[in-house]
């Protein structure tokens, strides 16, 4: 192949495939069978190349292409897409048993490939799959056919969102916006060598940008640990490819509820991590009867209420798995800085122990299929002296560009949040730096308006300016009134 696919190709050719299945089924059920059809095909073209490389380097046709040590993900000969290519009938029980035998090759992909059954002919009919089989045919996807190799993961982002933009209120359970997920990384600023984790990680997100963040200030991926966990059986496998379509080795994705089965323990105790970052879904319900047995101790600061307040749960899960220095950047419902009851009593045992460094106030239509006004919670094991016993509330609400779906923020509103939040300090109707004893007079309220004025400023009337010109419209009605008097009286009407 002479000609270089490129990121627009790629991304137009991934979206033509949703064509293929989006009459009969909604967003959220063909989302599945095409990203994991298609990493399915990438892992073929992949296993193709480096087999025909060896080949070339002079190992022997066996070892090249059935001695699973040659590659990083080995394709057993029945699940090979030239197979799949050949099938024309019951098309869907054949790719389920080509997805459970790559994963068996292949521990590290387990519940990628199979946590969909293409074998349910009333959703996926041999015509369907056929369609789009051939439709993954038309491109190679060897890295040496690409315009770069990082266009494939960019390409498979570009999908998800495509995907989250069409899933409504679903949406939110996989995606979360990439400016958003920006702005949370930026407040971190996290560094090679760290250790990261998601605990509701989603599509995984989060995970990729603290690494494409680090790259990009000049330290090394590979030295950094990222971890997820995702209680979504079809979210876990997507976080997974995610992962791998960008070329990180260096993760661990579990599946699970983080709540009831926290998967990242040692010894009987959380595992603790540099970095947090979240977007967990806003004012869940919940069973709270496990916290008072809750074996991590991770409810110390109170057990929030089970129905539809979850959102402390996390916070709190989170929090606790911070190290002496770690920071957490988490996206929250703006209910979490005010409501009273037991998450005032949490609240304030955040306050009282100086954990919480910063409170954004987010615009209220940024994420897919809700308008719930969010904020950004950002807690601190480690603040710097000069930020002891502070709290900075921004207030970015007004920063947006406002679209018909949905508004975003602009490079310019990230950066003007970042400044805020590393200048930490006043700046009138934007942010305000606020002691301790402020917010105990607010009685732990973080509700923002109370420490930011964002009351719009009164237009200044000139007086004089006003009289004159209203003496001068009376002149110009007189003369008006005077001109049509006197058509009048031409006329023969009586005034």
């Amino acid at each position: 192949m002479s000609e270089k696919i490129t990121f627009e190709k790629l991304k137009n050719h991934y979206w033509g495939a949703a064509d293929i299945l989006r009459g009969g089924l909604d967003a959220n059920e063909y989302r599945q069978p095409i990203m994991t059809l298609l990493f399915l095909k990438r892992l073929n073209d992949q296993f193709e190349e480096k087999a025909e490389n060896l080949e070339k380097q002079g190992k022997s046709k066996k070892a090249s292409w059935e001695d699973p040590d040659y590659h990083a993900f080995f394709v057993p000969k029945e699940s090979r897409w030239g197979e799949l290519s050949k099938t024309f009938e019951n098309i869907g029980e054949k790719i389920d048993k080509a997805s459970a035998a790559i994963e068996r090759a292949n521990p590290i992909l387990e519940g990628v490939l199979t946590n969909i059954s293409y074998n349910d002919k009333k959703k996926y009919s041999d015509e369907d799959l056929l369609t789009l089989v051939n439709h993954f045919n038309e491109y190679r996807l060897r890295n040496s056919d690409l315009e770069n190799e990082d266009i494939f993961g960019q390409a498979y982002e570009y999908l998800l969102e495509k995907f989250a933009d069409s899933a409504g209120k679903k949406a939110g359970e996989f995606f979360t916006p990439r400016e958003v997920v920006q702005l949370l990384v930026e407040i971190l600023a996290p560094t090679q060598k760290m250790t990261i984790c998601d605990p509701t990680c989603g599509s995984g997100g989060m995970l990729i940008w603290s690494r494409k963040y680090v790259q990009k200030h000049k330290g090394n991926p590979k030295n950094l640990s990222l971890y997820g966990q995702e209680r979504n059986f079809g979210n876990y496998g997507m976080c997974k490819m995610n992962m791998i379509l960008h070329g990180i080795e260096n993760f661990r994705i579990e599946h699970g509820n983080t709540l009831s089965n926290p998967l990242f323990v040692e010894d009987g105790k959380l595992m603790t991590f540099d970095r947090v970052v979240a977007n967990f879904p806003f004012s869940m319900d919940w069973d709270n009867t496990l916290a008072t047995k809750d074996e991590y101790g991770r409810f110390e600061y109170g057990v929030p209420p089970s129905k539809g307040k979850a959102d402390f749960a996390f916070i709190q899960h989170m929090f606790f798995s911070l190290n002496k220095k770690g920071k957490l950047a988490v996206v929250c419902s703006q209910g979490v800085l005010f409501r009273g009851g037991v998450e005032g009593d949490i609240r304030k045992n955040f306050v009282e122990n100086d954990k919480i460094e910063a409170v954004i106030a987010l615009p209220s239509n940024l994420f897919f299929g809700t308008g719930i006004p969010a904020c950004v919670l950002v807690l601190n094991n480690d603040k710097p002296k000069e930020r002891k016993d502070h709290v900075l509330f921004i207030y970015a609400a007004k920063d947006f560009l406002d679209l018909k779906k949905r508004d975003i923020l602009r490079q310019e509103d990230i950066k003007k949040i970042i400044s805020a939040y590393e200048n930490f300090d006043d700046i009138d109707k934007y942010c305000h730096k606020a002691h301790k004893d402020e917010i105990v007079e607010n009685e732990y309220n973080l509700n923002i308006p109370r420490y930011v004025d964002i009351s719009e400023p009164e237009e200044e009337i000139d007086i004089q300016a006003t009289i004159d010109e209203l003496k001068k419209l009376d002149k110009e009605r007189e003369k008006i009134e005077a001109k049509v008097n006197a058509d009048l009286k031409e006329l023969g009407f009586k005034i």
